[in-house]
């Protein structure tokens, strides 16, 4: 079970959450739509490399990580999108693109983009591409402790399609 060391985490620290299972998904999208969960509470965990330092970006699934915001609001000379070789091994437990946004039991800062923490829960990958995990908000942010940053906007295609409506 990939979600263990998360869900021991959650359990020793007393936090209630719900799993959510559901038919395997690769995109937030996907998996929002399978889940009936708000593409706003679902959160994606974006690796990044800021300065050369593996880094979290966490954000709703309907956004996309803004990499000049990123380095701006970072302080950064540099912030990439990470390459899967480059963290895969980070993460032996989790499936490639199902890690959990807690950087904290990974070695790793996690910046959380500030329109996530509008919701009262929040749901992620729980390792897997089957498995989700829903937390509060309070109870994510106080045991992760990330830097709340704004760094996203709505993908373009969705932005347009809001807009026709």
């Amino acid at each position: 079970m990939p979600a263990k060391k998360l869900r021991e985490f959650l359990d020793d620290q007393g936090i209630p959450y719900v799993a959510i299972s559901h038919q395997v998904a690769y995109t937030a999208k996907e998996i929002a739509a399978l889940t009936h969960i708000s593409t706003k509470e679902l959160a994606k965990t974006v690796i990044v490399k800021i300065d050369s330092a593996l880094a979290m970006a966490v954000l709703p699934a309907s956004y996309e990580v803004d990499l000049s915001l990123l380095r701006a609001a970072t302080g950064a000379k540099n912030v990439t999108l990470a390459k899967e070789a480059e963290f895969k091994d980070r993460f032996p437990e989790c499936e490639i693109g199902a890690m959990p946004p807690f950087g904290n039991l990974y070695g790793m800062a996690v910046y959380v983009d500030e329109s996530l923490t509008k919701d009262k829960d929040i749901a992620f990958n729980a390792g897997s591409h089957n498995e989700l995990l829903q937390v509060p908000y309070g109870d994510f942010e106080r045991l992760v402790k990330p830097k709340v940053l704004k760094f996203s906007g709505l993908a373009d295609v969705e932005s347009l399609v809001a807009w026709h409506l």
